[in-house]
């Protein structure tokens, strides 16, 4: 279930002195999710002063434990145990103390610590290349929000770099594992609800991988290990990559599987493929999940494919990119009365604010990302309705919808690009004239435009990492792949 990364005496002790690296402090910067950067800006003093200004930033909200305890955990880049060292530093330096889960999922660690009432701190660069890396900061309440990002920041320039500390005592570390996470699920489809179901488990190398199969063989499935991996694989399950498909659909093609499924990095994004090879996107995972659980309201952000709303009990709330605008969005919406909560991500990863009973169980609010949750619900709800995975999508049909982007492009380049389309409608209208007439302009994230004949493109470079994400939505899959292709040809040849 925990595999840990370092042996543990390696995390106990002295830890070395800390490492000065000025310019990863100002590079390291808070995106859609946690705090991302090169790992070799990262090791060193600016995860030990993020975390350092972290701890301070609850101590001064009284969120801090008295006990000084906080959660952590790490996935499996070569670069988290480096960092693993330095947290535990700056933890003991603030007079902290960890308990360390090992390689183990986002969501488990986040609901390990809200139980016990602690922060934590997840060692991930979730699905970005693997010579990155980040960490995810959680209150006792929960993920942190924006105004927690800019309130750490903050706190961070007021830190003078330790380059000349000595080596800080570490107390005795503690372990722990995640048997409250892994009740969750095992309580709520137990029963053997996918009985029958033959599914494949793309473990690579994400820390989700021995718990999905833990988890779905509980559940009933007769479950088969593929593509295990020792090193890191990034995973993106939002803008899935030519290799991972293709990888999939030949697993797929012998037809022994019913479903293949799969995960990020940390575990907080699900990746779901029917028995014809073909990756269902996340926001329509996240759809049927928000039906099987009988969700009344639905929190999504403005990148999700504009047909869900056909699917659910009312319209969706649409909100910015980001586990922490759908946090809000969610919280929001339940300050204003609103029901059975949930919120899901066009990466799959889902999130509740309500308490829904499953299986005669009470499941409680997680509002993290969640990659368990809606690989469970999917199954379950095909394997109830007596549906195969790709019947679904013609059951509850969306607009064909792809999401892509340029790697390597520079994040200088694409913030002017944006401030010249942001000029006005005319500047935009004019930028995708070659993709067709544009009737509306969305700029709640990025710049998304509503083309004549209904297709839809969506532009949002990356804040933080070279790379620039374009989605667009057409009447068919056909349309989709040449509207993606001619959108991303724009971008590509249009770089200022």
């Amino acid at each position: 279930m925990v595999e840990h990364l370092l042996p543990k005496q390696n995390v106990v002790g002295s830890i070395p002195t800390a490492r000065s690296n000025f310019r990863g402090i100002m590079a390291a910067k808070f995106g859609t999710s946690g705090l991302r950067g090169l790992a070799v800006e990262l090791v060193g003093e600016p995860t030990r002063l993020h975390v350092r200004a972290f701890v301070r930033y609850m101590k001064a909200r009284k969120l801090a434990k008295r006990d000084g305890l906080v959660c952590v955990a790490y996935d499996f880049r070569d670069s988290s145990g480096a960092l693993l060292q330095d947290v535990l530093a700056a933890l003991a330096q603030e007079g902290m103390k960890a308990l360390v889960f090992g390689a183990v999922p986002t969501p488990a660690l986040a609901l390990e610590a809200m139980q016990r009432k602690a922060g934590a701190i997840m060692i991930t660069g979730s699905h970005i290349p693997a010579d990155r890396n980040g960490l995810k900061f959680y209150v006792p309440q929960g993920e942190i929000s924006k105004r927690d990002e800019k309130a750490i920041t903050a706190g961070v320039a007021k830190l003078k770099p330790s380059a000349k500390l000595r080596g800080v005592k570490v107390q005795k570390t503690q372990f722990g594992t995640p048997d409250a996470f892994v009740a969750r699920y095992k309580e709520t489809f137990a029963g053997e609800p996918l009985q029958g179901l033959r599914v494949g488990v793309y473990q690579h190398s994400t820390v989700a991988r021995d718990m999905l199969m833990e988890l779905l063989d509980h559940a009933g499935a007769d479950v088969e290990a593929l593509g295990r991996s020792d090193h890191f694989i990034p995973v993106d399950t939002e803008a899935v990559s030519e290799a991972t498909q293709a990888l999939v659909s030949d697993w797929c093609k012998a037809g022994r599987f019913d479903a293949i499924v799969s995960a990020d990095g940390d575990g907080d994004r699900p990746l779901v493929c029917d028995e014809q090879g073909q990756i269902l996107r996340g926001d329509f995972v996240g759809m049927i999940t928000a039906r099987f659980l009988g969700a009344k309201t639905v929190v999504t952000p403005i990148t999700s494919n504009s047909g869900i709303d056909a699917h659910v009990s009312k319209r969706s709330l649409r909100t910015k990119v980001g586990s922490p605008y759908v946090i809000a969005g969610m919280k929001k919406a339940k300050r204003a009365g609103s029901k059975a909560i949930v919120g899901f991500e066009a990466n799959g990863g889902f999130f509740t604010l309500s308490t829904f009973k499953q299986n005669g169980i009470a499941l409680a609010p997680l509002p993290t990302r969640d990659c368990f949750l809606p690989i469970l619900s999917v199954l379950a709800f095909a394997a109830r309705e007596k549906l195969k995975l790709s019947q679904l999508s013609m059951k509850y049909p969306l607009p064909a919808a792809l999401a892509g982007r340029l790697e390597n492009y520079p994040v200088a380049a694409s913030s002017a690009l944006m401030t010249q389309l942001m000029k006005s409608p005319a500047a935009s209208k004019a930028f995708f004239a070659p993709l067709g007439v544009v009737l509306r302009i969305d700029k709640t994230d990025g710049l998304r435009c509503t083309l004549e004949g209904g297709g839809a493109v969506h532009l949002r470079p990356s804040g933080n990492a070279p790379e620039f994400r374009c989605y667009v939505e057409a009447a068919d899959q056909h349309k989709a792949e040449h509207l993606l292709g001619a959108a991303l040809a724009l971008i590509k040849y249009s770089q200022p």
